[in-house]
């Protein structure tokens, strides 16, 4: 049962209390402050704006899909030595499927960088990022900052954030990050969750409450209650990582005597901290869950929300493939010839039959996870034969000790493929299943073609997500859909031992360590980003693209599987983007970008080509005003972009293509908003849903600068249809700071990348 309390609500000694039901004994401005979020957000604030945040970090991390644009831009802006402990995992360009060398030699140039500004190195295959970070880097109360959605180290009492390139880029140059003061959202946890019951299928329930209402969007999650010390660590974790499914901000718990041994266990019982809310907290919103009534569940293709009773789908599979049919045809609305055939899943004795497990990340690749797949092997004595499973441990620690417990053999003895730490499956780089296949997956996302299909060669293949446990269940029992309920023997977990000796053998730790004199090592395809443009006085923009799904996720603005091996080339990087949604995209957007570059050259004639839409709608400007005070872009409308992955490529390669502006009914997330900002893309919003705009439309801007420059909220837009036909559409600028006003009308800040923070 999972109850939301919308309005403010207090936690009294482990006891949730309806504001103005009963006497708490304090005021409400005194029970803000009592929560655990207040006391670590004014811990780590420069100033005294309660408001409006000015945080320093304690330590960060990066990995290898993003680390690289990264360091150009704080090496560009002048670099020096890293301030805090910076972290370069090597967990995602691990396998050399594409691009020949450029893997290897985006983890060398990252050791250089590490060797001459005093990073720490994590060699490829020895850890996830989030795992190495809980391991070995992350304490209670303080704070971390890392270029992945997915940072969650709430588990262990830090409040921990993840962002896009250019706030990590900020933070490698000791600046602060800004932040509104977020509201905080109380998950307030009772009971115990049955043996059978897994971390996933706990924080799905609570997705599948929250994501669609946008109840905890940009919030802190705290979670407390007397449910909490019911848990162990890894199911703790578990459910932290996947908070981020939810839209919230990140996410903080209690920490209690399993916390204070994880870090003992760790080799660090300094980093342990009691972290707890006052005996009176005021809490934005509640969200109340018992955990005795937490049953398995599935979270259908293709969004984590989409959560259904796992014993529902199994009695009545066709409801599920209907489920699946619908979302599909929305989602592949831009690709026509994607062509999917699910009906074959549902087999002679009426049960729906999957062709893949996997069970890999940050989430799931658990020593007490794995521990269970193991036994449910052996008590299930039933091999996997041909059905592809697969399992991840998160960290090489993680692997011995599971070797130490007997779990990898018996693993391998009953067919299960056991592979390195490696966070291939969780975005598309390893095991996608076939054409027409239905994977289900303990992995952070079931986006559309996040598994690794084309739609744009005529592919398709899907997933679910499901917890370890029920995933065992259903490969073990030759792919047919099987709750871990159906199946389950308890299982007595054994005591983790950590091995530090592997990290201390294999990883690069420079940390206040720099020598300058090291020489940066570039191979051949690591490019610098192109010049950008400051923003013109005025703008006439061509629609690439209209989107009309409810969420547009960071994987269809710029896919990651095969492309993952080209983020270091902006160029190459950029052809990707929005190839699986919508296939026109890139040729629309490099077309505009050409008539942009012969206006910078001063090429008239070209220039004027594109130009003349205006005189074809009355809308007569000086030859002079076009050529040197308006800029020629592309727009992208999308109702709600950005949800999931804080790439940044999500947002640069729409701007390395010649974007310009977004338009959207809002931004899924601060993230995605946060690197459309930081690169320069006006983040235009408008209400209205549908929206009268087609491909192929120009939006002509007006004095633009001069509007940004002033903070309007709202401009005026003229829209011109090929034909000629004009209206006006009101668009929205709102909540766009000072800082952020900068970024776009100044020439120095986007010259060598994003020097926002000089």
């Amino acid at each position: 049962m999972i109850k939301l309390y919308g309005e403010p609500t207090y936690v009294m000694r482990n006891k949730v209390i309806r504001s103005g039901k009963e006497k708490v004994g304090t005021t409400p401005e005194t029970a803000r402050k009592g929560t655990m979020t207040y006391k670590v957000l004014k811990a780590h604030c420069q100033t005294n704006d309660r408001e409006n945040l000015s945080i320093k970090f304690d330590s960060m991390g990066v990995y290898d899909n993003t680390y690289v644009g990264i360091l150009q831009t704080a090496i560009a802006s002048g670099l020096k030595e890293f301030p805090m402990p910076c972290v370069f995992t090597n967990c995602h360009n691990c396998l050399n499927a594409v691009g020949g060398t450029i893997n290897e030699d985006v983890h060398k140039y990252a050791l250089s960088a590490c060797k001459k500004y005093g990073g720490i190195f994590v060699p490829p295959h020895e850890a996830v990022i989030h795992q190495y970070m809980r391991e070995m880097i992350v304490s209670a109360g303080d704070m971390s900052i890392v270029s992945d959605s997915h940072t969650r180290y709430g588990s262990l009492g830090s409040l921990s954030i993840g962002e896009g390139g250019p706030e990590l880029a900020k933070a490698m140059l000791g600046k602060s990050y800004a932040l509104k003061y977020p509201k905080v959202v109380a998950v307030f946890m009772t009971g115990m969750p049955k043996p059978w019951v897994g971390p996933m299928d706990v924080i799905l329930s609570i997705i599948g409450e929250v994501f669609k209402n946008g109840f905890v969007k940009n919030c802190v999650l705290e979670f407390v209650g007397p449910g909490v010390e019911n848990l162990s660590m890894d199911f703790r974790n578990g459910i932290d990582t996947m908070t981020t499914e939810s839209t919230c901000l990140s996410s903080l718990w209690t920490t209690d005597a399993k916390t204070e041994e994880y870090f003992a266990i760790h080799g660090r019982p300094e980093d342990y901290k009691e972290m707890k809310p006052d005996d009176a907290a005021l809490y934005d919103k509640v969200i109340e869950v018992n955990l005795d009534t937490i049953e398995p569940v599935i979270a259908l293709p293709f969004h984590p929300s989409n959560v259904y009773s796992l014993k529902e789908i199994i009695a009545d599979p066709k409801e599920a493939l209907s489920i699946i049919d619908k979302n599909a045809k929305r989602t592949f609305e831009n690709n026509p010839n994607v062509h999917w055939n699910l009906a074959g899943k549902i087999h002679d004795d009426g049960k729906l039959y999957v062709d893949q497990g996997v069970i890999a990340g940050c989430c799931s690749g658990s020593f007490e996870n794995l521990y269970a797949v193991g036994k449910m092997a052996e008590y299930m004595n039933h091999g996997v034969g041909s059905f592809n499973f697969n399992v991840y441990p998160a960290s090489q620690p993680i692997m011995t000790a599971l070797m130490e417990a007997g779990t990898i053999k018996t693993l391998m003895d009953y067919g299960v493929r056991v592979k390195s730490a490696f966070c291939g499956p969780c975005f598309g780089a390893g095991d996608t299943p076939a054409n027409n296949e239905f994977s289900i997956r303990h992995t952070t996302r079931n986006f559309p073609n996040r598994e690794g299909s084309n739609p744009a060669m005529n592919q398709f293949s899907c997933v679910a997500l499901m917890d370890s446990r029920s995933i065992a269940a259903t490969s073990f029992n030759g792919g047919k859909l099987t709750s871990a309920e159906d199946v389950w023997q308890d299982i007595t977990y054994p005591k983790y031992h950590f091995n530090s000796q592997i990290y201390e053998n294999t990883v690069y730790n420079g940390f206040k360590k720099a020598e300058k004199d090291v020489e940066m090592v570039y191979g051949p395809d690591i490019r610098d980003w192109p010049d950008m443009t400051e923003l013109a006085d005025d703008l006439l923009l061509k629609v690439a693209s209209v989107i009309h799904d409810e969420v547009t996720t960071t994987d269809e603005l710029i896919p990651s599987g095969e492309t993952a091996s080209y983020r270091s080339n902006p160029e190459k990087i950029s052809a990707f983007t929005l190839i699986r949604k919508d296939p026109k995209y890139v040729g629309r957007a490099k077309t505009v970008r050409e008539f942009e570059r012969a206006r910078l050259k001063g090429d008239e004639k070209t220039a004027m080509e594109y130009f003349s839409i205006l005189e074809k709608a009355g809308i007569f400007v000086p030859k002079d005003r076009l050529m040197n005070h308006t800029g020629i872009g592309s727009v992208l409308y999308a109702k709600r972009p950005g949800d999931g992955s804080a790439r940044e490529y999500a947002a640069s390669c729409q701007k390395v293509l010649g974007g310009f502006a977004n338009i959207c009914i809002e931004y899924a997330t601060k993230r995605y908003r946060s690197n459309c900002v930081n690169w320069g893309i006006l983040p235009f919003t408008y209400g209205t849903d549908p929206i009268d705009l087609q491909p192929g439309e120009y939006i002509y801007l007006s004095n633009i600068r001069n509007s940004v420059e002033k903070g309007l909220t709202e401009v005026e837009a003229t829209v011109i249809s090929e034909d000629g036909k004009t209206r006006v559409m009101k668009l929205n600028l709102p909540d766009v700071t000072e800082a952020e006003s900068y970024i776009h009308r100044n020439a120095e800040v986007n010259k060598v990348r994003l020097r926002c923070f000089l």
